[in-house]
Formats: C-alpha cells, structure tokens, sequence
C-alpha cells in the first residue's frame, strides 16, 4: 500500500539528515562501501520473484522473463563490477607535472560529492534506479530516490526493503506524484541524476540550476535502426523488431524508426511480421507480450496512429490479433508512407509503433538522422567495416550498437548516456563512479624546490629564468 505523500518539511528533513551524515563522515573507505553494495545485491537477490511480481501488476502484464533480463541482469551486473572495479577506482590517479614544476608531484583524488539525487522513470524502475545508486554508492555518497507514481506498487515494495536494509541517512527512498518530484529537482544537491523525458528534463535542469546543482540528464528521443545494403538483412529485422517489442517499445533506447532502401521496404515489413508472430504467437493471450503502463500512455499511441492514417500514412500491424484498451494490450504495427510533419515522426514514441523510413542513398540515410535532434542510441546493421567506420564517423548519438540492438546499455565498461537533446552526462562501470565523484586534483610541491627564483626583488636572475621558461 502507498504511503501518504511526503510533505515538504519531510524532505527537507531527509535531506538535512543526510548532508549532516556526510560532513560527519565524509570519505567511506572501501570496506563500508562494499559492505553497502552486498547488501544491496543481497537485497535484490533475495526479493527477484516479490519485484517481479510488483512490476507486473504496475503494468498489468510484464512477463517476469523480461524484468529479469532487463531490470535484474543489468543491475546486479553492476554491482559486481563496482565491486570488483571500486577499490581500484578509489585510489589517487596520478598526474604529469611539467618541466618547471619538478621535483613536485601531482595527482587527482576521487573524493565523494556528497548527497547525491536520482528521480527514476516508470518503464524500468528497478533497471534505472540500481544503475545510478550502485555508482554513487561506490563514489561514497548518500543519496535520494524519488521514484515513480506510474509504478506505485513496486514503489511501495522498494521503500519497504530499503527501510530494513539500510537508514533512511544513507539512503531514502522517496514517493509521490508530479508536486513532490518538483519538490525534490529543488532541493540542493550535490549531484543530481534524472532519467525521463525531454520535455521534463529541461524542467529538472531549470530547478537544478537554482542551486547551480550539476546534472546528469538522461532522456530520449527518436533513435534510429539503419539498414544498409552489406547487412544481414534477416538477422536485422529480427533484431529490430526484438529491440523494438521488448517491454513493448517502452524503453528509451529502443529503436524508434528505421531506415531501409527503398526497393526493401516491402521486405522488411514481411520479414518483421513473421519475427513478431514467431516471437508472440496467439497474440490476444499471449503471456510474454508487455501491456501499456496505463491508460493515457495507450491513448497517446492510438492517437498517434489514427493521426498518421489520417495524414495518409499505411498501417502495417505485425500480428494477426486485437488491440484491447481495457488491458491496454496494444497491437505492434509498422508505419510506412507517413508524412514528415506528422507527430509519429517527430515525437519519441515509447510504443510498439515502428515507422520504416526509406531511402535511396548512404547520403540521403544519413541526412535523414543528421537533420534530426541527436538520438540517445544508433544501432546500424552493416558487415563492411570501411561503411561501418564511415557512419560512426559521420553520426553522433549517445550509445551505438553495431548489428544488433539495446545491448551496448548491457556493458558496464561503456558510458551510458545521451547527447544534446537525448541527455547530458553518463553513467555505468567507472564513468558512473567519476560522474558521483569530485575529482579533485592536488598538487605536492617538494621540499626542494625553484619557487625562490621567481619571488621579488626581481632582477637578472628573474629575468634570464623567465626569458628560457617563455621560449623567448
């Protein structure tokens, strides 16, 4: 059962607690810090099947197979890297010193911001709330979680486990609707790290920016699968429209539009409807198909595919079966012919609608994403690594997979972040660790030293010294 929300005295009360906790003790050794990243693990491992099972009722249906694979794998995967990573990622990285400045020595020191914010979105609110927390915890922070009213069953459940595993001065788990999560983007910070819209990440960022809190943002946009001609064509359909039907498309790296030569077009949507009816047979029972997390999102969809076969546009469904508002079980279709103007094409869709874009050129494909906003993801499909080398070079996203789909998101050695509109900053593996930590840089100057000839009374000595430190 959900709590009442939590006024606005309260979470100044967390806050204040745990920013006095952290100049109390301000620098965790190592041991503390993997003592709390075990008992996180501990947490997780010993409570799959009761989040599972809290995720599935947010959303109606979510088969408990993908929120081990897409919430559990990545999470705990996590951990054990910064487990085996962060003792190393602790110590002092050393810096050169330059010719003048010898025999001193330099260095940057990772050192804990402090109390650190994650506001966590509804569509994988295990997967994206234990990625940002496993890095702040072991940066040596405290930290807030406001989580999201959509999921307020498995919101419930995490603030419960959390309350018994750990105080509520290291971390908090915060709930409550659209007041509260603009409460919180208010409070001071150290860092901040929000996961969510576009539209709502420059909100966030303008509350942040009142305390000139720094921010990690990490949002969406339209992430583009291009095709072209050196692929494997059947292996990239069939990883397309898997990407594309996890969670039923509601997952900000998933792929939103695709581009295809124009001669294959009526190739790919075969090859796609046969990928999904093998993938979800007997589609109105089908037990492995996620549902819409509520009714609003469900209404968005079908207004954008009514707004697109009123502009003209073909609707290719991709299952022989029923969409149904009541369960809000929505039919997965392919988009084709649809006018540039038209909302499907300008709005992230976060939905099992999939439009197949097509193009003549290499060029043209590429015009095509460069013209639009910088994507979160880029999965290109090509077996020629001089074409592959060419549309890295001449693209920018935040994330690319080559040959497949979502998985770069998976490596916990590669930042995980968006670029321009898609997000700013990263996390995940080490770059989460840096992002949660001041870097500090320190420099030790030697007991024997040249700072005396350069202190007034200036005269000839100075002069010649300086004339030879300047290339003069």
């Amino acid at each position: 059962m959900m709590r009442d929300p939590i006024s606005n005295n309260d979470l100044h009360g967390l806050f204040d607690s745990q920013r006095a906790a952290s100049r109390r003790h301000p620098f965790p050794e190592w041991a503390e810090r993997a003592g709390h990243l075990r008992s996180l693990k501990t947490l997780l491992q010993d409570n799959i099947d009761a989040i599972a099972a809290a995720i599935a009722d947010d959303f109606g249906q979510r088969p408990r197979q993908e929120t081990l694979m897409g919430e559990l794998l990545g999470s705990l995967n996590g951990i054990r890297d910064a487990l085996s990573h962060g003792h190393r990622w602790m110590r002092p990285q050393r810096r050169a010193t330059n010719f003048w400045l010898r025999p001193a020595r330099a260095a940057l020191m990772p050192q804990p911001l402090g109390v650190v914010g994650i506001i966590v979105p509804w569509n994988y609110p295990l997967f994206l709330m234990i990625g940002p927390l496993t890095a702040a915890l072991a940066a040596g922070n405290r930290v807030m979680i406001k989580l999201s009213e959509y999921a307020p069953r498995y919101a419930a459940l995490i603030q419960s486990l959390f309350e018994r595993q750990f105080g509520t001065d290291h971390i908090a788990i915060v709930t409550g609707g659209p007041d509260v999560a603009q409460a919180f983007g208010a409070l001071p910070f150290d860092h901040l790290l929000f996961t969510g819209s576009t539209q709502v990440g420059r909100h966030v960022m303008q509350a942040a920016s009142r305390n000139l809190t720094p921010v990690t943002l990490e949002l969406g946009g339209k992430s583009p699968a291009l095709i072209t001609p050196g692929a494997r064509f059947d292996s990239a359909v069939q990883a397309i429209i898997a990407g594309k039907l996890f969670n039923a498309g509601q997952t900000c790296i998933a792929p939103d539009y695709v581009l295809v030569e124009r001669g294959r077009v009526d190739a790919f949507i075969q090859a796609a409807q046969h990928t999904a009816a093998r993938l979800y047979p007997d589609f109105d029972h089908n037990p492995d198909y996620t549902t819409i997390i509520n009714s609003r999102h469900y209404e968005r969809l079908q207004t954008l595919l009514e707004q697109a076969s009123e502009a003209g546009a073909a609707i290719h469904p991709l299952i022989t079966g029923t969409s149904d508002p009541a369960s809000r079980r929505l039919l997965p279709c392919c988009v084709t012919a649809a006018p540039d103007h038209i909302p499907l094409l300008q709005e992230e869709i976060f939905g099992p609608l999939l439009p197949v874009i097509p193009y003549d050129t290499l060029d043209q494909a590429l015009a095509y994403i460069n013209d639009r906003p910088r994507p979160l993801a880029l999965y290109l499909f090509e077996t020629e690594r001089a074409v592959i080398d060419q549309v890295l070079k001449r693209t920018i996203a935040g994330g690319v997979t080559v040959n497949d789909t979502l998985l770069h998101i998976l490596n916990d050695d590669l930042p995980f972040g968006g670029v321009g509109p898609s997000g700013i900053g990263a996390y995940h593996g080490y770059d989460g660790f840096a992002t949660f930590s001041k870097l500090k840089p320190v420099f030790y100057q030697s007991r024997l030293n040249g700072r005396g000839l350069l202190l007034p009374p200036y005269g000839k000595t100075f002069e010649r010294l300086i004339r030879l430190m300047l290339g003069r």
